[in-house]
């Protein structure tokens, strides 16, 4: 592994994921952890700088995730932030104040420009992002205040003999103006870090371990035609060469013509052997009358598997492996911090998975996020077609139809995303938006079409702008553009007659609807 690396311990923050982001963008290899990782876990995994994150618990809280107070005496410099810091003021002797809510922006003072805030002036003021419940009212010994503001004079603190910081704000949201200054003094100055963390490096550490885990055997890789599935499987091709063969499964909830789409770009650039299998009757059966969509996932992840390893027998025995395109979004949010922060949804490649199955998993993407993905993509020369696509469920349109699955229903919603993204492109405006597409609800409602009353299917539309798919804020169409869309959609795609749109952002809403 990278030896300049970054631990992140997570106690619940909904900002976690932005702290590994920032960190990242300094070209730094970071992982979030949660709190129940030993000493012994940290001393190995050699991490050159700890982070605490935020987090919802009081420390004075029954049940409450905390850290061995060793932590801070590995000689590892360690960043508390908010809950983070409340956390080292309690496990070192200090007293924290439960209560006195303060959420919004304030002006901090730095008292120390040095360290963490190495670059800032004496004196100087500068807006930060308070979002807390409990504060610190008296350090522990040997701290000393490094930042105040009027109403919290222990705004920062560090130790005195120890690299070890605290901050009450939250340092890795935008509203903090000089976060990233801070976050970059942590990483390099106070940890030392060099920044080594690039798409090259990755794929050449990836290569070889995928070598290792491999062996003689071969691999199969479930291939959606998306850029994760793709980048992966080009990753292991690189690794293991004619041992890789990718399956394409039609599951019957692809948008419309995808599979011959992506036949045809995977074998004009990739160059790797690919069996294509229709399982549509399959997965529908499966789905009939299935409503809930934690239910669709795991029933899908199940099927997927049943064809994975149907496909293996034929393939031969050594096929040992499956390949996925796992991101670190959907380990985190399929992950619940008693493990790291609650339990968004179960990705159908990470939590709707079979408990036992034949297969060993190599997911050579499941520390990255999305935009690190298409750098890793480019970098091995995928097109950017490819590279460029928006995301694209693994459970497919199964959760785009919301309620239960039948094929007229996902026919309806085929055609109407395919109109949908058709006039996107020609606005010019696939790329500024990050995912968009089509929803179909579980409700009807009344029109008018040729003077006859309608009674028929409300179409959603979804598009959304964000840099790694954790937070999104709804794309600000021009209005001359959604009402292309709409009335196409209306006058074109039977069974629907009134077309609606998601102006949610991430949070408090997800991007996809189920």
């Amino acid at each position: 592994m990278d030896p300049n690396r970054i631990l992140i311990i997570d106690y619940g923050s909904q900002f976690t994921q932005l702290i590994a982001r920032r960190i990242r963008e300094e070209r730094v290899y970071c992982e979030i952890q949660p709190p129940t990782r030993t000493i012994d876990w940290i001393r190995d995994w050699e991490p050159k700088g700890i982070i605490l994150s935020g987090g919802p618990s009081s420390v004075y809280g029954e049940d409450v995730p905390t850290a061995d107070p060793e932590l801070l005496r590995l000689g590892i410099p360690v960043l508390g932030i908010c809950y983070g810091m409340q956390l080292i003021t309690f496990l070192e002797g200090g007293v924290v104040e439960r209560g006195r809510r303060e959420y919004g922006r304030a002006q901090i003072t730095i008292e120390e420009p040095e360290g963490l805030f190495e670059g800032f002036e004496a004196g100087e003021q500068t807006t930060v992002w308070m979002s807390h419940g409990d504060h610190v009212v008296q350090p522990p010994p040997g701290y000393r205040i490094i930042a105040s503001t009027p109403d919290l004079p222990y705004a920062a603190f560090r130790a005195e003999k120890w690299p070890v910081y605290g901050v009450q704000f939250h340092l890795e949201v935008a509203h903090t103006t000089r976060g990233e200054d801070m976050i970059s003094n942590f990483v390099f100055r106070v940890s030392g870090c060099e920044p080594t963390w690039t798409a090259g490096s990755f794929i050449d550490t990836e290569i070889e371990r995928i070598r290792e885990a491999v062996g003689e055997s071969r691999a199969v890789c479930g291939l959606s035609g998306g850029v994760d599935s793709s980048v992966a499987a080009t990753l292991v091709h690189r690794a293991i060469g004619d041992r890789l063969t990718c399956i394409f499964v039609d599951n019957g909830l692809l948008r419309l013509n995808e599979r011959e789409t992506v036949e045809r770009t995977f074998r004009r650039h990739m160059g790797i052997a690919l069996e294509v299998i229709d399982a549509s009757a399959l997965f529908l059966e499966r789905l009939r009358d299935v409503a809930d969509p934690e239910q669709k996932r795991k029933i899908i992840g199940h099927a997927f598997i049943d064809v994975f390893e149907e496909a293996a027998e034929r393939i031969g025995a050594d096929a040992r492996f499956l390949v996925q395109g796992t991101l670190y979004p959907d380990v985190i949010e399929s992950l619940s911090v008693k493990g790291p922060s609650a339990t968004i949804k179960t990705h159908h490649n990470v939590g709707g998975l079979k408990e036992e199955m034949k297969f060993a998993l190599i997911e050579p993407l499941r520390e990255l996020f999305k935009d690190e993905v298409r750098q890793v993509g480019r970098e091995l020369g995928l097109p950017e077609e490819m590279v460029g696509r928006h995301p694209f469920p693994g459970p497919g349109l199964a959760i785009r139809v919301l309620g239960s699955v039948d094929p007229k229903r996902v026919e309806i919603l085929q055609k109407a995303d395919a109109i949908y993204l058709e006039e996107i492109r020609i606005a010019g405006l696939y790329d500024d938006i990050w995912q968009a597409f089509s929803v179909l609800l579980p409700v009807s409602s009344v029109g008018v079409m040729g003077d006859v009353r309608t009674y028929e299917n409300v179409c959603a539309l979804r598009a959304v702008t964000s840099r790694d798919g954790m937070t999104a804020d709804w794309f600000p169409f021009p209005h001359d553009v959604l009402a292309r869309i709409s009335t196409r959609i209306i006058n074109e795609v039977e069974g629907i007659n009134r077309v609606c749109y998601d102006i949610s952002s991430k949070p408090p809403a997800t991007i996809e609807w189920e």
